[in-house]
């Protein structure tokens, strides 16, 4: 036993040597082992004990920007629950990156009620551009739309916002009410697809009677570009000070109302195709069960 020892240790410094003089010339883990024969990675561990990787085998972390946030933030004197709130992370990442810095000294409510203020202001800032960049990028997938795609999304853009035959009420004619201006062009542009001319189309602007009824008729005639002769007498909704309206000041016009004569074929054309989406979309998710 006494003669082995030392030889096994022996064997292992001259093993360590090696192992380390390869790490140093900046062989990675893999090379070592096999340049040594080294199977077992506890002992290769223990071969490579306190010598650092090589630069080029260190895999970018993409979170080492927020952990140098997150370090420069507790030295600021923040709490786990504030760079949490700045910077959106885990508090078990958090943990990991600051652990051995020292703890913040208590602060007033009023610093803690800044900082904790601070940090909801960055995270609502953040959730806002991330907000931003999402519809930016859905909104430039669309690209060009053919006469095909604008004639079904305005079919489906009708069946939701305008009037509807009933079996016991026939509507059998284009009646149309938003007060997205958004919408309003859509349809508008639908209907140009259809062939309708302008001189068919009826506007009513309707509206609570204590907003600016003739300033909200204005934008909608030049939004449309249909003149005042273009629009009926508008219909006014009565004012009660019991309710409590959101859709006030400046940007308030109310809703508008486009009707569109001799209409009755084109209606029943919409509502068919309307149908004819809805079974298409049914078959589709039919054929994938099957």
């Amino acid at each position: 036993m006494t003669s082995t020892t030392p030889d096994k240790y022996a064997a292992f410094e001259c093993l360590r040597e090696q192992a380390v003089a390869l790490r140093r010339e900046g062989l990675s883990r893999r090379q070592i082992r096999d340049r040594l024969f080294v199977d077992n990675n506890d002992l290769l561990n223990r071969l490579l004990n306190g010598e650092p990787a090589p630069e080029w085998t260190k895999r970018p972390n993409a979170k080492d920007d927020l952990r140098a946030r997150a370090r420069e933030l507790r030295t600021q004197g923040m709490t786990y629950d504030q760079i949490q709130a700045e910077l959106g992370c885990s508090k078990s990442s958090i943990s990991l990156w600051v652990r051995d810095l020292p703890k913040p000294a208590p602060r007033t409510r009023e610093e803690a009620s800044a900082i904790a203020r601070r940090g909801w202001e960055a995270t609502l800032a953040r959730r806002e551009e991330e907000r931003r960049r999402t519809k930016q990028d859905a909104e430039s997938d669309i690209g060009k739309l053919s006469d095909r795609e604008l004639f079904l999304a305005g079919v489906v853009l009708y069946w939701a916002e305008g009037a509807k035959d009933k079996p016991w009420a026939r509507r059998e004619s284009l009646k149309f009410i938003n007060s997205d201006p958004n919408v309003i062009k859509v349809y508008l542009r639908w209907l140009e697809l259809q062939g309708v001319a302008p001189e068919r189309l009826r506007l009513c602007v309707n509206i609570h009677e204590s907003a600016d009824v003739e300033e909200a008729t204005r934008f909608w005639a030049e939004l449309t570009g249909i003149g005042p002769a273009g629009f009926n007498k508008p219909v006014l909704k009565l004012h009660n000070p019991k309710t409590l309206r959101r859709n006030t000041g400046d940007t308030y016009r109310g809703c508008l109302a486009i009707y569109v004569r001799d209409s009755v074929d084109l209606y029943r054309r919409m509502e068919g195709a309307w149908y004819g989406i809805v079974g298409a979309a049914l078959a589709t998710d039919e054929s994938k069960r099957t």
